[in-house]
């Protein structure tokens, strides 16, 4: 019963309907595409673990950062507390585009007849470089990015930049709130569903079962009773993950990583697992509600285990 109702996911990308409140003017978010788990050594940073300055060997997760660019820059305006776009400037017509949304033969408007004074919100619309990737995925992906700052500033940021990295956004050490759709199970029983233990040997007819679904009176099937069905696909947010690295220098094992290819692009560790499976597109948000005992330091690293 901790997620209710357990439905799939809808869509494959994650999607974030609340951004966090920043003072920094820039993107409030990043994108990523997991290749692996892999493990690095290093000394410990934290002061009050056992294992202080000793070497240690922390879990990490790979995803390749491909930049971003702007599609459009989105004005909105609060009405009853409800946020409405008023005013939306498209900045590019890229080709690539063409199989997700109808395209402008010519740009029309200027971000110069956006005035922040008469909006409460500046947001970007933006797409990934997919073909840049060893995913063979030729459609970019577009979704809508928050971004910090004061609506003068937000624009300011919008006017300046044509195509943002992950360096511009985050920082090592930093934690983030990583969201995407988990890895789908398929048809499962309520042993591996729901954690059902199983019957002893001598049970009737069967053993990986729930003895009974309820009560005989009032003949209704109660939702907390385990039954079977689709399990895994869902959305999810894993929170506080911090950020290890952010590199562009050669990482590629020989022959590439195994389900995954080459990472061609910059790319970010992640301590600790993520959710979903190789190539899966996740996103990366700032952190929320950023956790008080981890370091605001990350631990550099001795050396990088790679599997096959």
């Amino acid at each position: 019963m901790q997620y209710w109702p357990r439905k799939r996911a809808k869509h494959i990308i994650h999607r974030r309907r609340a951004w966090p409140a920043s003072k920094d003017a820039k993107p409030l978010g990043f994108y990523g595409y997991k290749v692996q788990m892999i493990h690095g050594l290093a000394l410990n940073n934290n002061p009050k673990s056992p294992s202080k300055g000793e070497t240690i060997s922390i879990p990490l997760t790979l995803l390749e950062c491909p930049p971003l660019k702007i599609f459009s820059v989105r004005a909105y305006k609060k009405t009853n507390s409800v946020l409405n776009v008023k005013t939306e400037v498209i900045v590019s017509n890229d080709k690539a585009l063409a199989g997700r949304l109808p395209l402008p033969k010519e740009l029309k408007g200027s971000l110069d007849s956006i005035k922040p004074e008469e909006y409460d919100e500046i947001r970007l619309l933006v797409y990934t470089d997919s073909k840049a990737t060893s995913r063979g995925q030729k459609l970019p992906e577009l979704f809508e990015l928050g971004l910090g700052g004061s609506p003068a500033e937000q624009l300011e940021f919008a006017k300046t930049h044509k195509e943002i990295k992950v360096s511009d956004v985050f920082s090592e050490g930093e934690q983030l709130d990583v969201g995407g759709i988990t890895k789908g199970k398929g048809f499962q029983g309520v042993v591996k569903r729901y954690g059902v233990a199983l019957k002893q040997k001598k049970s009737e007819k069967k053993k990986r079962s729930i003895g009974n679904l309820g009560a005989w009176t009032p003949t209704h099937v109660l939702i907390s009773v385990p039954q079977a069905g689709k399990m895994g696909y869902h959305s999810r947010i894993d929170k506080n993950k911090q950020l290890m690295k952010i590199s562009n220098e050669d990482i590629n094992p020989k022959g590439g990583f195994k389900h995954y290819g080459l990472v061609k692009n910059d790319y970010v560790l992640l301590k600790g697992s993520v959710p979903g499976p190789a190539k899966r597109m996740l996103k990366l948000y700032k952190a929320r509600y950023p956790a008080r005992n981890v370091p605001k330091e990350a631990p550099v690293f001795e050396q990088l285990v790679i599997g096959k």
